[in-house]
Protein backbone atom coordinates (compact mmCIF):
# COMPACT_ATOMS: atom_id res chain seq x y z
CA UNK A 1 0.00 0.00 0.00
CA UNK A 2 1.21 3.55 -0.86
CA UNK A 3 1.59 5.78 2.05
CA UNK A 4 0.67 9.59 0.63
CA UNK A 5 4.05 11.53 1.66
CA UNK A 6 4.43 14.97 2.68
CA UNK A 7 6.12 17.33 0.81
CA UNK A 8 9.78 18.98 2.24
CA UNK A 9 10.97 22.05 0.84
CA UNK A 10 14.62 22.59 0.19
CA UNK A 11 16.20 25.43 1.31
CA UNK A 12 19.69 25.58 -0.42
CA UNK A 13 22.33 27.86 1.84
CA UNK A 14 25.44 27.15 -0.15
CA UNK A 15 25.99 30.71 -1.69
CA UNK A 16 25.56 32.42 1.68
CA UNK A 17 26.42 29.60 4.54
CA UNK A 18 28.35 27.90 2.22
CA UNK A 19 30.61 30.61 1.16
CA UNK A 20 31.24 31.38 4.71
CA UNK A 21 34.13 28.53 4.98
CA UNK A 22 37.31 29.97 4.67
CA UNK A 23 38.41 30.12 1.34
CA UNK A 24 35.40 28.94 -0.37
CA UNK A 25 34.63 32.13 -1.83
CA UNK A 26 32.78 32.54 -5.09
CA UNK A 27 32.59 34.79 -7.44
CA UNK A 28 29.44 36.80 -9.15
CA UNK A 29 29.54 34.50 -12.09
CA UNK A 30 30.12 31.73 -10.38
CA UNK A 31 27.30 32.39 -7.88
CA UNK A 32 24.81 33.69 -11.29
CA UNK A 33 25.85 29.59 -12.78
CA UNK A 34 25.35 27.83 -9.53
CA UNK A 35 21.90 29.26 -9.00
CA UNK A 36 21.00 28.77 -12.87
CA UNK A 37 21.77 25.11 -11.66
CA UNK A 38 19.80 24.92 -8.45
CA UNK A 39 16.77 26.33 -10.14
CA UNK A 40 16.68 23.66 -12.77
CA UNK A 41 17.13 21.18 -10.37
CA UNK A 42 14.23 22.04 -8.23
CA UNK A 43 15.65 23.69 -5.37
CA UNK A 44 12.47 25.44 -3.88
CA UNK A 45 14.40 28.48 -1.97
CA UNK A 46 17.97 29.82 -2.99
CA UNK A 47 19.67 31.82 -0.32
CA UNK A 48 21.65 33.66 -2.86
CA UNK A 49 24.06 35.73 0.03
CA UNK A 50 24.30 38.72 2.81
CA UNK A 51 23.05 41.71 1.18
CA UNK A 52 24.31 43.88 3.65
CA UNK A 53 27.54 42.18 4.17
CA UNK A 54 28.92 43.98 1.18
CA UNK A 55 28.40 45.45 -2.44
CA UNK A 56 29.35 42.26 -3.92
CA UNK A 57 27.15 40.26 -2.17
CA UNK A 58 24.05 42.90 -3.07
CA UNK A 59 24.89 42.57 -6.27
CA UNK A 60 24.88 38.55 -6.16
CA UNK A 61 21.78 38.49 -4.93
CA UNK A 62 19.94 41.20 -7.02
CA UNK A 63 20.98 39.70 -10.12
CA UNK A 64 20.00 35.94 -9.08
CA UNK A 65 16.46 37.72 -7.89
CA UNK A 66 16.01 38.88 -11.17
CA UNK A 67 17.30 36.12 -13.90
CA UNK A 68 15.19 33.63 -10.93
CA UNK A 69 11.84 32.22 -12.51
CA UNK A 70 10.24 29.59 -10.03
CA UNK A 71 12.18 29.12 -6.75
CA UNK A 72 12.18 31.46 -3.64
CA UNK A 73 15.10 33.77 -3.66
CA UNK A 74 16.24 35.38 -0.36
CA UNK A 75 18.77 37.17 1.07
CA UNK A 76 19.95 37.27 5.14
CA UNK A 77 19.64 39.69 7.52
CA UNK A 78 20.06 41.05 11.07
CA UNK A 79 17.47 42.36 12.78
CA UNK A 80 19.09 46.11 11.91
CA UNK A 81 16.24 48.05 10.29
CA UNK A 82 18.99 49.19 7.38
CA UNK A 83 19.87 45.45 6.62
CA UNK A 84 16.56 44.41 6.17
CA UNK A 85 15.94 47.47 3.95
CA UNK A 86 18.97 46.01 2.00
CA UNK A 87 18.11 42.94 1.31
CA UNK A 88 14.50 44.15 -0.01
CA UNK A 89 16.27 46.01 -2.51
CA UNK A 90 18.02 43.25 -3.70
CA UNK A 91 15.75 40.49 -3.93
CA UNK A 92 12.51 42.46 -4.29
CA UNK A 93 12.76 41.82 -8.71
CA UNK A 94 12.49 37.79 -7.68
CA UNK A 95 9.49 36.14 -8.84
CA UNK A 96 9.48 35.09 -5.62
CA UNK A 97 11.25 37.26 -3.07
CA UNK A 98 12.10 36.45 0.65
CA UNK A 99 13.66 38.15 3.55
CA UNK A 100 15.18 35.67 5.94
CA UNK A 101 16.07 38.01 9.37
CA UNK A 102 17.53 36.50 12.52
CA UNK A 103 18.79 37.28 16.30
CA UNK A 104 20.49 35.32 18.55
CA UNK A 105 18.36 34.15 21.54
CA UNK A 106 20.51 31.88 23.64
CA UNK A 107 21.87 33.39 26.89
CA UNK A 108 25.65 33.31 26.00
CA UNK A 109 24.91 34.75 22.51
CA UNK A 110 22.66 37.60 24.13
CA UNK A 111 25.57 38.38 26.75
CA UNK A 112 28.55 37.96 25.09
CA UNK A 113 27.48 38.55 21.28
CA UNK A 114 24.50 41.13 21.06
CA UNK A 115 25.50 42.85 24.99
CA UNK A 116 21.35 42.79 25.30
CA UNK A 117 18.66 41.43 27.59
CA UNK A 118 16.03 39.04 26.88
CA UNK A 119 13.38 42.17 26.90
CA UNK A 120 15.39 43.86 24.11
CA UNK A 121 15.91 40.78 22.09
CA UNK A 122 12.52 40.26 22.05
CA UNK A 123 11.25 43.91 20.98
CA UNK A 124 14.11 43.42 18.15
CA UNK A 125 12.58 40.31 17.06
CA UNK A 126 8.86 41.86 16.52
CA UNK A 127 10.15 45.26 15.10
CA UNK A 128 12.39 43.66 12.54
CA UNK A 129 10.46 41.06 11.15
CA UNK A 130 7.27 43.77 10.84
CA UNK A 131 9.44 46.04 9.04
CA UNK A 132 10.38 43.14 6.49
CA UNK A 133 6.93 42.24 6.49
CA UNK A 134 6.00 45.51 4.88
CA UNK A 135 8.40 44.75 2.50
CA UNK A 136 7.79 41.22 0.71
CA UNK A 137 4.72 39.25 1.64
CA UNK A 138 7.10 36.23 2.71
CA UNK A 139 9.47 36.92 5.40
CA UNK A 140 11.20 33.64 7.52
CA UNK A 141 12.72 34.56 11.17
CA UNK A 142 15.67 32.43 12.82
CA UNK A 143 16.30 32.09 16.39
CA UNK A 144 19.96 31.86 16.27
CA UNK A 145 21.32 29.52 18.66
CA UNK A 146 18.08 28.50 18.97
CA UNK A 147 19.00 24.94 20.91
CA UNK A 148 20.73 26.51 23.55
CA UNK A 149 18.17 28.94 24.26
CA UNK A 150 16.02 28.50 27.32
CA UNK A 151 12.91 27.18 25.97
CA UNK A 152 10.20 29.68 27.77
CA UNK A 153 12.56 32.48 26.00
CA UNK A 154 12.24 30.78 22.65
CA UNK A 155 8.76 30.42 22.64
CA UNK A 156 7.91 34.03 23.07
CA UNK A 157 10.60 35.50 20.60
CA UNK A 158 8.89 32.57 18.14
CA UNK A 159 5.22 33.87 19.08
CA UNK A 160 6.13 37.32 18.57
CA UNK A 161 7.72 36.51 15.11
CA UNK A 162 4.30 34.93 14.25
CA UNK A 163 2.78 37.63 15.29
CA UNK A 164 4.72 39.85 13.51
CA UNK A 165 4.05 38.69 10.29
CA UNK A 166 6.54 35.71 10.02
CA UNK A 167 5.81 32.93 7.43
CA UNK A 168 8.49 30.40 7.86
CA UNK A 169 10.10 29.89 11.62
CA UNK A 170 13.79 28.47 11.44
CA UNK A 171 14.96 26.53 14.36
CA UNK A 172 18.73 26.44 14.21
CA UNK A 173 21.36 24.45 15.62
CA UNK A 174 23.81 27.16 15.15
CA UNK A 175 26.69 24.93 16.63
CA UNK A 176 25.79 22.04 16.02
CA UNK A 177 25.28 20.92 19.86
CA UNK A 178 22.38 18.66 19.81
CA UNK A 179 21.25 15.05 18.40
CA UNK A 180 18.52 13.65 16.79
CA UNK A 181 15.84 12.97 19.54
CA UNK A 182 16.94 16.26 21.32
CA UNK A 183 16.11 18.33 18.24
CA UNK A 184 12.77 16.21 17.24
CA UNK A 185 11.90 16.88 20.53
CA UNK A 186 12.36 20.34 20.66
CA UNK A 187 10.53 20.99 16.71
CA UNK A 188 7.50 18.75 18.52
CA UNK A 189 7.32 20.95 21.81
CA UNK A 190 7.53 24.35 20.18
CA UNK A 191 4.82 23.21 17.91
CA UNK A 192 2.39 21.95 20.40
CA UNK A 193 2.97 25.00 23.18
CA UNK A 194 2.84 28.28 20.30
CA UNK A 195 0.18 29.57 19.34
CA UNK A 196 -0.83 29.72 15.64
CA UNK A 197 2.05 27.11 15.31
CA UNK A 198 0.22 26.03 12.57
CA UNK A 199 0.01 29.32 10.40
CA UNK A 200 3.86 29.04 9.56
CA UNK A 201 6.02 26.88 7.97
CA UNK A 202 8.73 25.22 10.43
CA UNK A 203 12.90 25.28 9.28
CA UNK A 204 15.54 23.14 10.29
CA UNK A 205 19.33 24.46 9.74
CA UNK A 206 21.65 22.10 12.06
CA UNK A 207 25.56 22.09 11.67
CA UNK A 208 27.06 19.11 11.53
CA UNK A 209 30.49 20.44 14.44
CA UNK A 210 29.33 16.71 16.19
CA UNK A 211 28.33 14.81 12.73
CA UNK A 212 24.87 14.70 13.31
CA UNK A 213 23.39 17.68 11.01
CA UNK A 214 22.13 14.92 8.23
CA UNK A 215 20.13 12.99 11.51
CA UNK A 216 19.02 16.02 13.00
CA UNK A 217 17.35 18.08 9.72
CA UNK A 218 15.22 14.13 9.46
CA UNK A 219 14.57 14.38 13.37
CA UNK A 220 12.94 17.80 12.32
CA UNK A 221 10.81 16.41 9.64
CA UNK A 222 9.70 13.84 11.20
CA UNK A 223 8.35 16.38 14.12
CA UNK A 224 6.65 18.37 11.99
CA UNK A 225 9.48 20.85 10.22
CA UNK A 226 8.59 21.27 6.64
CA UNK A 227 11.62 23.29 5.39
CA UNK A 228 15.13 21.50 5.57
CA UNK A 229 18.12 24.38 5.48
CA UNK A 230 21.54 22.82 3.79
CA UNK A 231 24.17 22.63 1.65
CA UNK A 232 25.33 21.14 -1.58
CA UNK A 233 28.55 18.63 0.00
CA UNK A 234 27.67 19.83 3.24
CA UNK A 235 29.61 22.89 2.73
CA UNK A 236 29.68 25.04 5.55
CA UNK A 237 31.29 27.34 8.89
CA UNK A 238 33.18 24.86 10.66
CA UNK A 239 32.36 21.16 9.96
CA UNK A 240 29.64 22.44 7.61
CA UNK A 241 26.19 22.08 7.34
CA UNK A 242 23.59 19.64 6.55
CA UNK A 243 24.35 17.78 3.50
CA UNK A 244 21.26 18.43 0.84
CA UNK A 245 22.09 15.62 -0.98
CA UNK A 246 22.09 13.11 1.62
CA UNK A 247 18.88 14.37 3.08
CA UNK A 248 17.32 14.35 -1.12
CA UNK A 249 18.13 10.61 -1.44
CA UNK A 250 17.64 9.29 2.44
CA UNK A 251 13.93 10.85 1.50
CA UNK A 252 14.00 8.87 -1.86
CA UNK A 253 15.19 5.40 -0.91
CA UNK A 254 13.95 5.35 2.68
CA UNK A 255 10.48 6.04 1.67
CA UNK A 256 9.04 3.70 3.65
CA UNK A 257 9.58 4.66 6.84
CA UNK A 258 10.41 8.16 6.00
CA UNK A 259 7.02 9.26 3.94
CA UNK A 260 8.78 12.72 2.56
CA UNK A 261 9.08 13.51 -0.87
CA UNK A 262 11.39 16.49 -2.04
CA UNK A 263 11.41 18.60 -5.67
CA UNK A 264 14.97 17.46 -6.23
CA UNK A 265 15.35 15.97 -9.78
CA UNK A 266 18.28 13.63 -7.99
CA UNK A 267 20.15 13.13 -11.73
CA UNK A 268 22.03 16.30 -11.61
CA UNK A 269 23.00 16.21 -7.58
CA UNK A 270 26.58 14.98 -9.13
CA UNK A 271 26.39 17.69 -11.89
CA UNK A 272 25.41 20.01 -8.85
CA UNK A 273 28.46 18.54 -6.36
CA UNK A 274 31.31 18.70 -9.18
CA UNK A 275 30.42 22.47 -9.74
CA UNK A 276 30.67 23.67 -6.60
CA UNK A 277 34.09 21.69 -5.66
CA UNK A 278 35.05 23.29 -8.85
CA UNK A 279 34.13 26.86 -7.85
CA UNK A 280 35.51 26.39 -3.90
CA UNK A 281 38.46 24.33 -5.07
CA UNK A 282 37.01 21.72 -1.92
CA UNK A 283 37.65 18.32 -3.05
CA UNK A 284 34.55 15.80 -1.97
CA UNK A 285 36.20 13.44 0.18
CA UNK A 286 36.54 9.91 -1.87
CA UNK A 287 33.69 8.17 0.33
CA UNK A 288 31.46 10.97 0.69
CA UNK A 289 28.03 9.82 1.11
CA UNK A 290 26.37 9.47 -2.33
CA UNK A 291 28.55 11.99 -4.47
CA UNK A 292 32.21 10.60 -3.43
CA UNK A 293 33.85 9.11 -6.11
CA UNK A 294 34.03 6.03 -4.20
CA UNK A 295 29.99 6.21 -3.43
CA UNK A 296 29.14 2.87 -6.10
CA UNK A 297 32.93 1.73 -6.40
CA UNK A 298 33.69 -1.76 -5.35
CA UNK A 299 37.12 -3.78 -4.83
CA UNK A 300 36.32 -6.27 -2.45
CA UNK A 301 35.92 -9.29 -4.06
CA UNK A 302 33.05 -11.06 -2.30
CA UNK A 303 31.73 -7.68 -3.15
CA UNK A 304 32.42 -7.28 -7.04
CA UNK A 305 31.08 -10.76 -6.68
CA UNK A 306 27.76 -9.96 -5.06
CA UNK A 307 27.59 -6.97 -7.19
CA UNK A 308 27.95 -9.25 -10.79
CA UNK A 309 25.14 -11.57 -9.39
CA UNK A 310 23.08 -8.60 -8.64
CA UNK A 311 23.87 -5.07 -7.91
CA UNK A 312 21.08 -4.90 -5.21
CA UNK A 313 23.70 -6.77 -2.78
CA UNK A 314 25.39 -3.93 -2.25
CA UNK A 315 24.22 -1.24 -3.59
CA UNK A 316 20.92 0.62 -1.94
CA UNK A 317 20.24 2.88 -5.08
CA UNK A 318 21.33 3.06 -8.33
CA UNK A 319 24.16 5.87 -9.48
CA UNK A 320 22.16 7.12 -12.42
CA UNK A 321 19.59 8.47 -9.93
CA UNK A 322 21.67 10.77 -8.83
CA UNK A 323 23.91 11.35 -12.04
CA UNK A 324 26.82 8.93 -11.50
CA UNK A 325 27.79 6.88 -14.25
CA UNK A 326 28.80 3.46 -13.67
CA UNK A 327 30.67 2.67 -16.62
CA UNK A 328 33.68 3.88 -18.73
CA UNK A 329 32.55 6.44 -21.22
CA UNK A 330 32.23 4.55 -24.70
CA UNK A 331 33.99 6.54 -26.39
CA UNK A 332 37.63 7.14 -28.13
CA UNK A 333 39.63 9.15 -30.87
CA UNK A 334 37.22 8.09 -33.04
CA UNK A 335 34.21 9.30 -31.94
CA UNK A 336 31.88 12.26 -33.38
CA UNK A 337 30.77 15.16 -32.57
CA UNK A 338 27.19 13.94 -31.68
CA UNK A 339 27.69 11.33 -30.06
CA UNK A 340 30.01 14.01 -27.95
CA UNK A 341 27.31 16.78 -27.24
CA UNK A 342 24.84 13.33 -25.98
CA UNK A 343 27.39 12.43 -23.70
CA UNK A 344 27.62 15.85 -22.37
CA UNK A 345 24.11 16.37 -22.07
CA UNK A 346 23.76 13.65 -20.72
CA UNK A 347 26.38 14.92 -18.02
CA UNK A 348 24.42 18.12 -17.07
CA UNK A 349 25.94 19.87 -20.02
CA UNK A 350 24.69 22.57 -22.34
CA UNK A 351 27.14 24.28 -24.39
CA UNK A 352 26.92 26.66 -26.92
CA UNK A 353 28.22 25.75 -30.85
CA UNK A 354 31.71 27.61 -30.30
CA UNK A 355 32.01 26.27 -26.63
CA UNK A 356 31.47 22.83 -27.95
CA UNK A 357 33.45 23.05 -30.53
CA UNK A 358 36.15 23.63 -28.07
CA UNK A 359 35.46 21.11 -26.22
CA UNK A 360 35.45 18.44 -28.88
CA UNK A 361 38.78 19.73 -29.73
CA UNK A 362 39.86 19.36 -26.26
CA UNK A 363 38.66 15.59 -25.82
CA UNK A 364 39.91 14.65 -28.81
CA UNK A 365 43.44 15.53 -28.08
CA UNK A 366 42.63 13.92 -24.47
CA UNK A 367 41.66 10.65 -26.47
CA UNK A 368 44.79 10.54 -28.14
CA UNK A 369 46.84 10.85 -25.30
CA UNK A 370 44.78 8.49 -22.78
CA UNK A 371 43.89 4.90 -23.32
CA UNK A 372 40.71 5.12 -21.46
CA UNK A 373 38.20 8.12 -21.16
CA UNK A 374 35.90 8.55 -18.22
CA UNK A 375 32.92 10.50 -17.37
CA UNK A 376 34.77 11.96 -14.83
CA UNK A 377 37.46 12.59 -17.89
CA UNK A 378 35.17 14.63 -19.57
CA UNK A 379 33.32 16.61 -16.68
CA UNK A 380 37.22 17.65 -15.57
CA UNK A 381 37.61 18.83 -19.17
CA UNK A 382 34.66 20.69 -19.99
CA UNK A 383 35.25 22.16 -16.00
CA UNK A 384 38.32 23.66 -16.83
CA UNK A 385 37.46 24.82 -20.08
CA UNK A 386 34.44 26.76 -18.79
CA UNK A 387 36.24 28.05 -16.01
CA UNK A 388 38.79 29.44 -18.15
CA UNK A 389 36.29 31.41 -20.31
CA UNK A 390 37.12 35.15 -20.28
CA UNK A 391 40.35 35.50 -18.13
CA UNK A 392 42.81 38.13 -19.15
CA UNK A 393 45.29 35.43 -18.76
CA UNK A 394 45.80 32.29 -20.48
CA UNK A 395 47.93 29.26 -20.80
CA UNK A 396 50.22 28.80 -24.11
CA UNK A 397 52.76 26.24 -23.85
CA UNK A 398 54.80 24.83 -21.21
CA UNK A 399 58.20 22.57 -21.47
CA UNK A 400 59.84 21.65 -18.23
CA UNK A 401 63.57 20.15 -17.37
CA UNK A 402 63.08 18.02 -14.28
CA UNK A 403 65.17 14.83 -12.65
CA UNK A 404 67.26 14.11 -9.68
CA UNK A 405 70.23 16.30 -11.49
CA UNK A 406 69.20 20.26 -11.12
CA UNK A 407 68.29 23.15 -11.70
CA UNK A 408 64.84 22.22 -12.68
CA UNK A 409 63.39 24.47 -15.40
CA UNK A 410 60.32 25.76 -16.61
CA UNK A 411 60.32 27.49 -20.09
CA UNK A 412 56.61 28.82 -20.24
CA UNK A 413 54.43 30.40 -22.94
CA UNK A 414 51.64 32.95 -21.43
CA UNK A 415 49.26 35.28 -23.80
CA UNK A 416 48.12 38.33 -21.32
CA UNK A 417 45.68 40.63 -22.56
CA UNK A 418 45.85 38.87 -26.04
CA UNK A 419 49.97 39.25 -26.25
CA UNK A 420 51.80 36.39 -26.22
CA UNK A 421 55.02 36.55 -23.65
CA UNK A 422 57.75 33.86 -22.31
CA UNK A 423 59.86 33.57 -19.63
CA UNK A 424 62.41 31.02 -18.59
CA UNK A 425 63.22 30.14 -14.82
CA UNK A 426 64.26 27.72 -12.71
CA UNK A 427 63.02 26.54 -9.00
CA UNK A 428 63.37 24.04 -5.88
CA UNK A 429 61.78 21.59 -7.93
CA UNK A 430 59.43 21.65 -11.45
CA UNK A 431 56.20 23.49 -9.42
CA UNK A 432 57.99 25.78 -8.21
CA UNK A 433 60.37 26.56 -11.58
CA UNK A 434 56.68 26.75 -13.50
CA UNK A 435 55.16 29.18 -10.44
CA UNK A 436 58.75 31.14 -10.37
CA UNK A 437 57.72 31.80 -14.62
CA UNK A 438 53.91 32.56 -14.07
CA UNK A 439 55.17 35.28 -11.23
CA UNK A 440 57.94 37.00 -14.08
CA UNK A 441 55.29 37.46 -16.77
CA UNK A 442 52.95 38.61 -14.37
CA UNK A 443 53.97 40.38 -11.62
CA UNK A 444 52.25 40.31 -8.40
CA UNK A 445 52.57 39.71 -4.22
CA UNK A 446 50.43 37.22 -3.84
CA UNK A 447 50.72 34.13 -1.29
CA UNK A 448 50.50 30.66 -2.29
CA UNK A 449 48.42 29.09 0.42
CA UNK A 450 47.03 26.23 -0.72
CA UNK A 451 48.60 23.26 -3.43
CA UNK A 452 47.01 20.35 -4.28
CA UNK A 453 46.99 17.70 -6.87
CA UNK A 454 44.46 14.48 -7.52
CA UNK A 455 44.05 12.20 -9.77
CA UNK A 456 40.95 12.34 -11.50
CA UNK A 457 40.66 8.76 -12.25
CA UNK A 458 42.63 5.83 -11.97
CA UNK A 459 45.76 4.67 -14.05
CA UNK A 460 48.88 6.18 -14.70
CA UNK A 461 47.70 8.27 -17.52
CA UNK A 462 45.19 9.34 -15.18
CA UNK A 463 44.01 13.55 -15.72
CA UNK A 464 45.57 15.42 -12.67
CA UNK A 465 43.30 17.65 -10.86
CA UNK A 466 45.14 20.74 -9.47
CA UNK A 467 43.85 23.15 -6.92
CA UNK A 468 45.17 26.22 -6.06
CA UNK A 469 44.50 29.17 -3.52
CA UNK A 470 46.61 32.22 -3.69
CA UNK A 471 46.05 35.14 -1.03
CA UNK A 472 47.08 38.90 -2.10
CA UNK A 473 45.84 42.34 -0.47
CA UNK A 474 43.52 40.57 1.99
CA UNK A 475 41.57 39.25 -1.33
CA UNK A 476 41.60 34.90 -1.58
CA UNK A 477 40.97 33.35 -4.83
CA UNK A 478 40.61 29.43 -6.21
CA UNK A 479 41.94 28.05 -9.37
CA UNK A 480 40.74 24.55 -10.57
CA UNK A 481 42.38 23.10 -13.55
CA UNK A 482 43.25 19.66 -14.97
CA UNK A 483 45.21 17.39 -17.55
CA UNK A 484 46.63 14.65 -17.83
CA UNK A 485 50.26 16.60 -17.57
CA UNK A 486 50.92 17.30 -13.67
CA UNK A 487 52.55 20.08 -14.37
CA UNK A 488 50.45 21.72 -17.19
CA UNK A 489 47.46 21.24 -14.69
CA UNK A 490 49.60 23.25 -12.02
CA UNK A 491 49.97 26.59 -14.61
CA UNK A 492 46.33 26.08 -15.47
CA UNK A 493 45.36 26.26 -11.60
CA UNK A 494 47.61 29.09 -10.60
CA UNK A 495 46.75 31.27 -13.53
CA UNK A 496 43.25 30.63 -12.89
CA UNK A 497 43.52 31.46 -9.30
CA UNK A 498 45.73 34.79 -10.53
CA UNK A 499 42.93 35.93 -12.84
CA UNK A 500 39.88 35.53 -10.00
CA UNK A 501 42.35 37.15 -7.80
CA UNK A 502 42.64 40.15 -10.29
CA UNK A 503 39.06 40.61 -11.16
CA UNK A 504 38.63 40.67 -7.39
CA UNK A 505 40.92 42.83 -6.90
CA UNK A 506 39.51 45.72 -9.10
CA UNK A 507 36.29 45.29 -8.68
CA UNK A 508 36.93 45.83 -4.92
CA UNK A 509 39.16 49.17 -6.14
CA UNK A 510 35.84 49.93 -8.30
CA UNK A 511 33.91 49.97 -5.61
Amino acid sequence: MTTEKDRILIFDTTMRDGEQSPGASMTHNEKLDLADLLETMGVDIIEAGFPASSQGDFEAVRDIARRSKSSVITGLSRSKLEDIDRCGEAVRHAARPRIHTFISTSPVHMKHKLQMGPNAVLEAVGRSVAHARNLVEDVEWSAEDATRTEFDFLCKCIDAAIASGATTINVPDTVGYTHPDEYGGLIRALRETIPNADKVIWSTHCHNDLGLAVANSIAGAQNGARQIECTINGLGERAGNAALEEIVMAFKVRGDTLPFETGIDTTRLARASQMVSRITGFPVQYNKAIVGKNAFAHESGIHQDGMLKNTETYEIMKPEDVGVSKSSLVMGKLSGRNAFRDKLASLGYELDPDSLNEAFRRFKDLADRKKHVFDDDILALVDDQLSAMGERVGFDSLRVIAGSVGPQQADLSLRVDGELLEASCTGNGPVDAVFNAIRKIVNHEAKLDLYQVHAVTGGTDAQAEVSVRLNGEGIMAVGRASDPDTLVASAKAYIHALNKLEARRMKRLAA
